[in-house]
Protein backbone atom coordinates (compact mmCIF):
# COMPACT_ATOMS: atom_id res chain seq x y z
CA UNK A 1 0.00 0.00 0.00
CA UNK A 2 1.20 3.57 -0.45
CA UNK A 3 -0.18 6.79 0.83
CA UNK A 4 0.52 9.90 -0.66
CA UNK A 5 0.08 12.87 0.86
CA UNK A 6 0.60 16.40 0.09
CA UNK A 7 0.12 19.31 2.02
CA UNK A 8 -2.04 17.63 4.62
CA UNK A 9 -4.47 16.03 1.95
CA UNK A 10 -3.94 12.15 1.79
CA UNK A 11 -5.39 9.72 -0.79
CA UNK A 12 -5.09 6.20 0.83
CA UNK A 13 -5.35 2.71 -1.20
CA UNK A 14 -5.95 -0.25 0.54
CA UNK A 15 -5.56 -3.79 -0.13
CA UNK A 16 -7.57 -6.65 0.88
CA UNK A 17 -5.36 -9.38 2.08
CA UNK A 18 -5.39 -9.46 6.28
CA UNK A 19 -1.27 -9.19 5.94
CA UNK A 20 -1.37 -6.26 4.61
CA UNK A 21 -3.97 -4.85 6.86
CA UNK A 22 -1.27 -5.58 9.44
CA UNK A 23 1.43 -4.18 7.78
CA UNK A 24 3.97 -1.15 8.73
CA UNK A 25 3.44 1.99 7.89
CA UNK A 26 6.00 4.10 7.83
CA UNK A 27 5.79 8.18 6.64
CA UNK A 28 8.03 10.34 5.21
CA UNK A 29 8.50 13.83 4.70
CA UNK A 30 9.77 14.94 1.48
CA UNK A 31 10.70 17.79 -1.32
CA UNK A 32 8.49 18.12 -3.89
CA UNK A 33 11.53 17.90 -6.07
CA UNK A 34 11.35 15.68 -9.65
CA UNK A 35 13.96 13.44 -8.33
CA UNK A 36 11.50 12.65 -5.17
CA UNK A 37 8.21 12.71 -6.95
CA UNK A 38 9.98 9.69 -9.40
CA UNK A 39 10.85 7.75 -6.08
CA UNK A 40 7.18 7.98 -4.97
CA UNK A 41 6.40 6.27 -8.45
CA UNK A 42 8.41 3.15 -7.44
CA UNK A 43 7.71 2.61 -3.76
CA UNK A 44 5.06 0.35 -4.36
CA UNK A 45 7.85 -1.81 -6.03
CA UNK A 46 9.32 -1.84 -1.62
CA UNK A 47 6.23 -2.22 -0.96
CA UNK A 48 6.20 -5.70 -2.55
CA UNK A 49 9.24 -6.60 -1.71
CA UNK A 50 9.16 -6.02 1.91
CA UNK A 51 5.01 -5.60 3.04
CA UNK A 52 5.86 -2.16 4.42
CA UNK A 53 3.83 0.71 3.57
CA UNK A 54 4.82 4.18 2.86
CA UNK A 55 2.75 7.68 3.64
CA UNK A 56 4.38 10.48 2.18
CA UNK A 57 3.87 14.27 3.16
CA UNK A 58 5.61 15.80 0.01
CA UNK A 59 5.88 19.89 0.87
CA UNK A 60 7.96 22.70 -1.14
CA UNK A 61 11.52 23.39 -0.08
CA UNK A 62 11.03 26.04 2.42
CA UNK A 63 8.04 24.61 4.05
CA UNK A 64 9.42 20.91 4.56
CA UNK A 65 12.72 22.61 6.27
CA UNK A 66 10.29 24.07 8.62
CA UNK A 67 7.94 21.57 9.38
CA UNK A 68 11.15 18.99 10.31
CA UNK A 69 13.35 21.33 11.84
CA UNK A 70 9.51 21.96 14.29
CA UNK A 71 9.23 18.26 14.15
CA UNK A 72 12.76 16.88 15.04
CA UNK A 73 13.45 19.67 18.04
CA UNK A 74 9.99 19.09 19.37
CA UNK A 75 9.96 15.65 19.07
CA UNK A 76 6.84 15.25 17.91
CA UNK A 77 7.21 12.19 16.36
CA UNK A 78 5.14 12.55 12.88
CA UNK A 79 8.04 11.23 11.06
CA UNK A 80 9.94 8.00 10.42
CA UNK A 81 11.98 9.53 7.75
CA UNK A 82 12.71 13.01 6.83
CA UNK A 83 14.48 14.54 3.38
CA UNK A 84 17.25 16.64 5.17
CA UNK A 85 20.79 18.25 3.73
CA UNK A 86 24.34 18.71 4.56
CA UNK A 87 23.60 21.86 6.93
CA UNK A 88 21.09 19.82 8.73
CA UNK A 89 22.54 16.23 9.30
CA UNK A 90 25.68 17.53 11.24
CA UNK A 91 24.24 19.46 13.89
CA UNK A 92 21.31 17.61 14.35
CA UNK A 93 23.82 13.81 14.73
CA UNK A 94 25.83 15.62 16.81
CA UNK A 95 22.80 16.63 19.41
CA UNK A 96 22.20 12.86 19.40
CA UNK A 97 18.47 14.09 17.04
CA UNK A 98 19.19 11.43 14.77
CA UNK A 99 19.86 7.39 14.20
CA UNK A 100 23.28 6.66 13.36
CA UNK A 101 23.46 4.81 9.50
CA UNK A 102 26.63 3.50 9.50
CA UNK A 103 28.65 3.26 12.43
CA UNK A 104 32.00 4.64 13.85
CA UNK A 105 33.72 2.68 16.83
CA UNK A 106 31.70 4.79 19.01
CA UNK A 107 28.33 3.63 18.61
CA UNK A 108 26.53 0.22 18.30
CA UNK A 109 23.26 0.22 17.03
CA UNK A 110 21.80 -0.82 13.75
CA UNK A 111 23.38 0.70 10.72
CA UNK A 112 23.07 -0.29 7.02
CA UNK A 113 24.19 -3.50 5.62
CA UNK A 114 27.59 -4.67 3.86
CA UNK A 115 25.41 -4.96 0.73
CA UNK A 116 25.03 -1.59 0.73
CA UNK A 117 28.33 -0.06 0.35
CA UNK A 118 28.71 2.79 2.17
CA UNK A 119 32.23 3.00 0.91
CA UNK A 120 30.66 3.71 -2.87
CA UNK A 121 28.95 7.06 -1.83
CA UNK A 122 31.13 9.70 -2.78
CA UNK A 123 33.36 11.44 -0.15
CA UNK A 124 32.13 14.90 -0.35
CA UNK A 125 28.83 13.57 0.35
CA UNK A 126 29.47 11.08 3.04
CA UNK A 127 31.80 13.81 4.68
CA UNK A 128 29.09 16.40 4.46
CA UNK A 129 26.80 14.36 5.86
CA UNK A 130 28.65 12.89 9.11
CA UNK A 131 29.39 13.96 12.33
CA UNK A 132 32.38 12.78 13.96
CA UNK A 133 32.92 9.66 11.58
CA UNK A 134 29.67 8.87 11.62
CA UNK A 135 26.93 8.41 8.94
CA UNK A 136 23.80 9.59 10.11
CA UNK A 137 21.97 10.31 6.70
CA UNK A 138 21.92 8.54 3.11
CA UNK A 139 22.23 10.68 0.00
CA UNK A 140 19.31 9.89 -2.29
CA UNK A 141 21.07 12.64 -4.61
CA UNK A 142 23.67 14.48 -4.29
CA UNK A 143 24.46 18.35 -6.27
CA UNK A 144 26.15 21.15 -6.75
CA UNK A 145 25.60 24.09 -8.81
CA UNK A 146 26.43 24.52 -12.34
CA UNK A 147 25.70 26.81 -15.32
CA UNK A 148 22.60 25.41 -18.03
CA UNK A 149 22.56 27.11 -20.95
CA UNK A 150 20.71 27.18 -24.72
CA UNK A 151 23.48 26.39 -27.09
CA UNK A 152 21.04 27.87 -29.94
CA UNK A 153 20.90 31.05 -28.31
CA UNK A 154 24.33 31.60 -27.40
CA UNK A 155 25.58 30.64 -30.94
CA UNK A 156 22.98 33.32 -32.30
CA UNK A 157 24.62 35.96 -30.00
CA UNK A 158 27.70 35.29 -31.34
CA UNK A 159 29.13 33.78 -28.85
CA UNK A 160 31.08 30.60 -27.14
CA UNK A 161 30.19 29.21 -23.68
CA UNK A 162 33.62 28.64 -21.66
CA UNK A 163 33.73 25.36 -19.93
CA UNK A 164 34.97 27.97 -16.89
CA UNK A 165 33.22 31.28 -17.55
CA UNK A 166 33.38 34.50 -15.50
CA UNK A 167 30.83 36.25 -14.37
CA UNK A 168 31.43 38.97 -16.65
CA UNK A 169 30.92 36.83 -19.62
CA UNK A 170 27.52 35.72 -17.79
CA UNK A 171 26.63 38.99 -18.01
CA UNK A 172 27.57 39.94 -21.24
CA UNK A 173 25.97 36.90 -23.05
CA UNK A 174 22.69 37.31 -21.18
CA UNK A 175 22.14 40.62 -22.30
CA UNK A 176 22.95 39.11 -25.96
CA UNK A 177 20.15 36.26 -25.54
CA UNK A 178 17.40 38.24 -24.00
CA UNK A 179 14.71 38.58 -26.61
CA UNK A 180 12.04 40.57 -24.77
CA UNK A 181 9.78 40.45 -27.68
CA UNK A 182 9.60 36.66 -27.60
CA UNK A 183 9.48 36.40 -23.66
CA UNK A 184 13.01 35.04 -23.91
CA UNK A 185 15.20 35.92 -20.35
CA UNK A 186 18.88 35.93 -20.64
CA UNK A 187 19.25 34.72 -17.26
CA UNK A 188 17.14 33.05 -14.71
CA UNK A 189 18.43 32.60 -11.30
CA UNK A 190 16.58 31.92 -7.96
CA UNK A 191 15.41 35.34 -5.97
CA UNK A 192 12.81 33.70 -3.56
CA UNK A 193 13.85 34.28 -0.51
CA UNK A 194 14.88 31.21 2.25
CA UNK A 195 17.97 30.21 3.28
CA UNK A 196 18.20 27.20 1.21
CA UNK A 197 16.18 29.13 -2.35
CA UNK A 198 17.40 32.35 -3.21
CA UNK A 199 19.66 32.82 0.35
CA UNK A 200 21.84 29.47 -0.99
CA UNK A 201 22.54 31.28 -4.35
CA UNK A 202 23.55 34.59 -3.52
CA UNK A 203 25.80 33.32 -0.55
CA UNK A 204 27.42 31.00 -2.65
CA UNK A 205 27.97 33.90 -5.59
CA UNK A 206 29.52 35.81 -2.69
CA UNK A 207 32.26 33.66 -2.29
CA UNK A 208 33.13 34.00 -6.05
CA UNK A 209 33.17 37.85 -5.25
CA UNK A 210 35.28 37.83 -2.31
CA UNK A 211 32.43 37.55 0.42
CA UNK A 212 32.28 35.80 3.81
CA UNK A 213 29.07 35.54 5.79
CA UNK A 214 31.61 35.95 8.89
CA UNK A 215 35.26 36.98 9.72
CA UNK A 216 37.36 35.33 12.20
CA UNK A 217 35.66 36.63 15.39
CA UNK A 218 32.32 36.34 13.97
CA UNK A 219 31.48 39.20 12.65
CA UNK A 220 29.11 39.82 10.09
CA UNK A 221 30.36 41.32 6.89
CA UNK A 222 27.51 42.84 4.83
CA UNK A 223 29.00 46.55 5.36
CA UNK A 224 32.37 45.64 3.83
CA UNK A 225 33.01 46.04 -0.06
CA UNK A 226 32.36 42.33 -1.47
CA UNK A 227 29.07 42.02 -0.64
CA UNK A 228 28.08 44.77 -2.32
CA UNK A 229 29.87 44.25 -5.25
CA UNK A 230 27.51 41.07 -5.12
CA UNK A 231 24.33 42.23 -4.87
CA UNK A 232 24.69 45.35 -7.22
CA UNK A 233 26.02 42.84 -9.93
CA UNK A 234 23.67 40.32 -9.34
CA UNK A 235 20.81 43.26 -9.30
CA UNK A 236 21.68 44.56 -12.18
CA UNK A 237 22.46 41.39 -14.20
CA UNK A 238 18.56 40.64 -13.32
CA UNK A 239 17.27 43.41 -14.16
CA UNK A 240 18.87 44.06 -17.70
CA UNK A 241 18.23 40.31 -18.79
CA UNK A 242 16.28 38.36 -16.04
CA UNK A 243 12.17 37.64 -16.05
CA UNK A 244 9.68 39.66 -13.90
CA UNK A 245 8.92 38.72 -10.96
CA UNK A 246 12.15 36.95 -9.99
CA UNK A 247 12.04 38.10 -6.48
CA UNK A 248 9.92 34.72 -6.25
CA UNK A 249 11.80 32.44 -8.41
CA UNK A 250 12.97 29.58 -6.70
CA UNK A 251 14.29 26.29 -8.19
CA UNK A 252 10.87 24.64 -9.30
CA UNK A 253 10.05 28.39 -10.88
CA UNK A 254 12.77 28.59 -12.89
CA UNK A 255 13.02 24.90 -14.15
CA UNK A 256 9.78 25.92 -15.46
CA UNK A 257 10.80 29.14 -17.36
CA UNK A 258 13.73 27.11 -18.74
CA UNK A 259 11.74 23.50 -19.66
CA UNK A 260 9.13 26.54 -21.38
CA UNK A 261 12.32 27.71 -23.50
CA UNK A 262 11.75 31.22 -21.93
CA UNK A 263 15.52 31.59 -20.34
CA UNK A 264 19.01 31.42 -22.21
CA UNK A 265 20.73 30.44 -18.89
CA UNK A 266 19.75 28.98 -15.75
CA UNK A 267 22.69 28.63 -13.09
CA UNK A 268 21.40 26.25 -10.35
CA UNK A 269 21.51 22.61 -9.15
CA UNK A 270 23.46 20.23 -11.36
CA UNK A 271 20.51 17.69 -10.75
CA UNK A 272 18.30 19.72 -12.55
CA UNK A 273 19.83 18.74 -16.05
CA UNK A 274 18.37 15.62 -16.34
CA UNK A 275 15.13 17.42 -16.12
CA UNK A 276 15.82 20.21 -18.62
CA UNK A 277 17.44 17.55 -21.02
CA UNK A 278 14.23 15.30 -20.92
CA UNK A 279 12.15 15.50 -23.76
CA UNK A 280 8.71 14.24 -22.35
CA UNK A 281 9.47 17.76 -19.95
CA UNK A 282 11.78 20.15 -21.82
CA UNK A 283 10.72 22.25 -25.04
CA UNK A 284 14.55 22.87 -25.60
CA UNK A 285 15.96 19.42 -24.62
CA UNK A 286 18.27 19.19 -27.30
CA UNK A 287 19.64 22.25 -26.93
CA UNK A 288 21.05 22.77 -23.77
CA UNK A 289 24.97 22.88 -22.98
CA UNK A 290 26.42 22.96 -19.59
CA UNK A 291 29.18 25.13 -17.42
CA UNK A 292 31.36 25.48 -14.16
CA UNK A 293 29.88 28.13 -12.27
CA UNK A 294 30.94 31.41 -12.53
CA UNK A 295 33.71 33.07 -11.03
CA UNK A 296 35.60 36.53 -11.05
CA UNK A 297 39.41 35.53 -11.08
CA UNK A 298 39.58 35.71 -7.04
CA UNK A 299 40.26 32.08 -6.92
CA UNK A 300 36.84 30.80 -5.96
CA UNK A 301 34.18 29.71 -8.13
CA UNK A 302 30.15 29.78 -7.29
CA UNK A 303 29.12 26.84 -7.11
CA UNK A 304 28.12 25.08 -4.09
CA UNK A 305 27.59 21.40 -2.27
CA UNK A 306 24.14 19.99 -1.22
CA UNK A 307 22.56 16.76 -0.84
CA UNK A 308 19.12 15.32 -0.26
CA UNK A 309 19.27 12.73 1.94
CA UNK A 310 17.16 10.83 4.34
CA UNK A 311 17.55 10.37 7.76
CA UNK A 312 15.71 8.74 10.32
CA UNK A 313 14.84 11.05 13.79
CA UNK A 314 16.02 9.00 17.21
CA UNK A 315 12.66 8.20 18.99
CA UNK A 316 11.04 6.55 15.71
CA UNK A 317 9.01 3.29 16.72
CA UNK A 318 9.73 2.26 13.29
CA UNK A 319 13.74 2.16 12.97
CA UNK A 320 14.04 -1.07 11.52
CA UNK A 321 11.29 -0.46 8.67
CA UNK A 322 13.06 3.17 8.05
CA UNK A 323 16.30 1.80 7.40
CA UNK A 324 15.14 -0.94 5.42
CA UNK A 325 13.21 2.22 2.80
CA UNK A 326 16.88 4.06 3.26
CA UNK A 327 19.03 0.95 2.16
CA UNK A 328 16.45 0.53 -0.53
CA UNK A 329 15.94 4.41 -2.24
CA UNK A 330 19.49 4.94 -2.07
CA UNK A 331 21.03 1.89 -3.25
CA UNK A 332 22.88 0.64 -6.31
CA UNK A 333 19.80 -1.43 -7.17
CA UNK A 334 17.43 1.54 -7.05
CA UNK A 335 19.70 3.92 -9.80
CA UNK A 336 19.43 0.21 -11.83
CA UNK A 337 15.53 0.47 -11.84
CA UNK A 338 15.41 3.64 -12.77
CA UNK A 339 17.60 3.32 -15.57
CA UNK A 340 15.82 0.29 -17.11
CA UNK A 341 12.79 2.21 -17.08
CA UNK A 342 13.54 5.51 -17.22
CA UNK A 343 17.65 5.98 -18.97
CA UNK A 344 20.35 6.61 -17.33
CA UNK A 345 19.84 10.18 -17.80
CA UNK A 346 17.33 10.11 -15.19
CA UNK A 347 19.06 8.48 -12.49
CA UNK A 348 19.54 9.79 -9.43
CA UNK A 349 22.86 11.78 -10.03
CA UNK A 350 26.23 12.75 -7.05
CA UNK A 351 25.96 10.73 -5.08
CA UNK A 352 27.55 7.03 -5.58
CA UNK A 353 31.34 6.41 -7.04
CA UNK A 354 30.05 3.69 -8.97
CA UNK A 355 27.81 5.76 -10.99
CA UNK A 356 30.48 7.54 -12.46
CA UNK A 357 32.09 4.39 -13.03
CA UNK A 358 29.60 3.28 -15.01
CA UNK A 359 30.31 3.36 -19.22
CA UNK A 360 26.00 3.92 -19.78
CA UNK A 361 26.28 6.70 -17.46
CA UNK A 362 29.51 8.38 -18.54
CA UNK A 363 27.80 8.38 -22.20
CA UNK A 364 25.32 11.02 -20.25
CA UNK A 365 26.07 14.54 -21.91
CA UNK A 366 26.03 16.52 -18.24
CA UNK A 367 27.28 13.23 -16.39
CA UNK A 368 31.37 14.85 -16.32
CA UNK A 369 30.27 18.34 -16.24
CA UNK A 370 28.05 17.43 -12.87
CA UNK A 371 30.94 15.57 -11.28
CA UNK A 372 33.48 18.17 -11.75
CA UNK A 373 31.10 20.40 -10.11
CA UNK A 374 30.59 18.43 -7.14
CA UNK A 375 34.58 17.48 -6.46
CA UNK A 376 35.69 21.47 -6.96
CA UNK A 377 33.15 22.20 -3.97
CA UNK A 378 35.05 22.54 -0.87
CA UNK A 379 33.17 23.54 2.02
CA UNK A 380 36.25 23.70 4.81
CA UNK A 381 37.44 26.37 2.14
CA UNK A 382 34.73 28.04 0.78
CA UNK A 383 35.53 31.86 0.49
CA UNK A 384 39.13 34.07 -0.42
CA UNK A 385 39.53 35.26 2.81
CA UNK A 386 39.54 32.85 5.68
CA UNK A 387 36.49 31.95 7.53
CA UNK A 388 35.54 30.48 10.86
CA UNK A 389 32.87 28.14 9.62
CA UNK A 390 32.42 25.35 7.43
CA UNK A 391 29.90 25.34 4.62
CA UNK A 392 29.30 27.01 0.86
CA UNK A 393 26.05 28.56 0.50
CA UNK A 394 25.55 28.26 4.32
CA UNK A 395 27.82 28.20 7.71
CA UNK A 396 27.48 25.16 9.54
CA UNK A 397 26.28 26.58 12.55
CA UNK A 398 22.81 26.00 14.35
CA UNK A 399 21.61 29.52 14.20
CA UNK A 400 22.35 30.30 10.39
CA UNK A 401 18.70 28.95 9.07
CA UNK A 402 16.91 31.71 11.09
CA UNK A 403 19.67 34.41 10.69
CA UNK A 404 19.93 33.53 6.89
CA UNK A 405 16.00 33.29 6.28
CA UNK A 406 15.86 36.90 7.77
CA UNK A 407 18.60 37.93 5.53
CA UNK A 408 17.09 36.67 2.59
CA UNK A 409 13.90 37.95 2.61
CA UNK A 410 16.06 41.83 2.95
CA UNK A 411 17.74 40.74 -0.24
CA UNK A 412 14.47 39.61 -1.98
CA UNK A 413 12.80 43.06 -0.97
CA UNK A 414 16.16 45.26 -2.68
CA UNK A 415 14.93 42.21 -6.03
CA UNK A 416 11.18 43.44 -5.85
CA UNK A 417 12.33 46.85 -5.71
CA UNK A 418 11.16 47.99 -2.47
CA UNK A 419 14.98 49.17 -0.90
CA UNK A 420 18.14 49.59 -1.93
CA UNK A 421 20.96 47.51 -1.61
CA UNK A 422 22.51 49.75 0.97
CA UNK A 423 19.16 49.22 3.23
CA UNK A 424 20.02 45.66 2.62
CA UNK A 425 23.14 45.31 3.78
CA UNK A 426 22.87 47.48 6.53
CA UNK A 427 19.60 46.08 7.85
CA UNK A 428 21.68 42.25 7.23
CA UNK A 429 24.79 43.72 8.92
CA UNK A 430 22.20 44.52 11.91
CA UNK A 431 20.46 41.14 11.98
CA UNK A 432 23.45 38.77 11.25
CA UNK A 433 25.42 40.50 14.43
CA UNK A 434 22.28 40.83 17.13
CA UNK A 435 21.46 37.11 16.39
CA UNK A 436 25.35 36.24 16.73
CA UNK A 437 25.53 38.29 20.03
CA UNK A 438 22.46 36.70 21.34
CA UNK A 439 23.72 33.24 20.96
CA UNK A 440 27.50 33.91 22.95
CA UNK A 441 29.27 33.97 19.48
CA UNK A 442 30.38 37.66 20.26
Amino acid sequence: MIRKTSLGVAVALSLATSTAALAETITIATVNNGDMIRMQGYTDQFTQQTGINVEWVTLEENVLRQRVTTDITTKGGAFDIMTIGMYETPIWGANGWLVPLHKNVNFNTNNLSDAYDVDDILPAMRGGLSHDGTLYAAPFYGESSMIMYRTDLMAKAGLKMPDAPTWDFIAKAAKAMTDRSNDINGICLRGKAGWGEGGAFITAMSNSFGARWFDMDWNATFDQKPWADTLNFFVGMMNESGPKGYATNGFNENLSLFQQGKCGMWIDATVAASFVTNPKDSTVADKVGFALAPDTGLGKRSNWLWAWALAIPAGTQKEKAALQFIEWATSKEYIELVAAKEGWANVPPGARTSLYENPNYTKVPFAQMTLDSILSADPNNSTVEPSPYVGIQFAAIPEFAGIATQVSQEFSAVYAGQQSVEEALAKAQDITNEAMEAAGYR
